[in-house]
């Protein structure tokens, strides 16, 4: 497979998502946000993919990123951190752009406090995944390709 029909996925990260291996560790793992990456670039290889992995403590960076992803972009994989929960205008940017948006979590948001149990993101996503660490960036990836794969 050649680069140019290789098709783009952009990996978003929100808030604190830098702090990944020392924030919290009974939470969210030892894993880094790097560590993440390298695997998942891996994996997103293997299905020929290449990946767009970017983390932002700003909202409006993430709504940005979101409308630049029209038309560049075949999905987008996206770990809000806590915007998940605020956040009208990254709901409003997913529903704008025409393509698979799987959302993602390290913990399992409904075994934590109850404000975690709504997401403003879901609406616009094709599915969630959480709970299961650095793993659910990579069930993110096998989702957005079953659904790439079927179009």
């Amino acid at each position: 497979m050649t680069e140019s029909s290789k098709k783009n996925i952009l990996v978003l990260n929100g808030p604190n998502l830098n702090m990944l291996g020392t924030r919290e560790p009974e939470i969210y793992g030892s894993e880094t946000l790097e560590d993440i990456e390298i695997n998942m670039t891996a994996r997103a290889e293997k299905l020929g993919y290449i990946l767009d992995f970017r983390q932002t403590n700003s909202e409006s960076e993430l709504v940005g990123w979101i409308q630049q992803a029209r038309n560049k972009t075949s999905a987008i994989l996206l770990n809000a951190g806590a915007f998940t929960h605020t956040s009208v205008a990254i709901l409003d940017a997913l529903q704008a752009v025409d393509m698979p948006v799987i959302e993602l979590h390290l913990s399992n948001i409904f075994k934590r406090e109850k404000f975690r149990h709504h997401s403003y993101v879901s609406p616009a996503a094709n599915g969630v995944i959480c709970g299961f660490g650095g793993n659910s960036y990579i069930l993110a990836l096998e989702a957005a390709h079953n659904i790439l794969s079927n179009d």
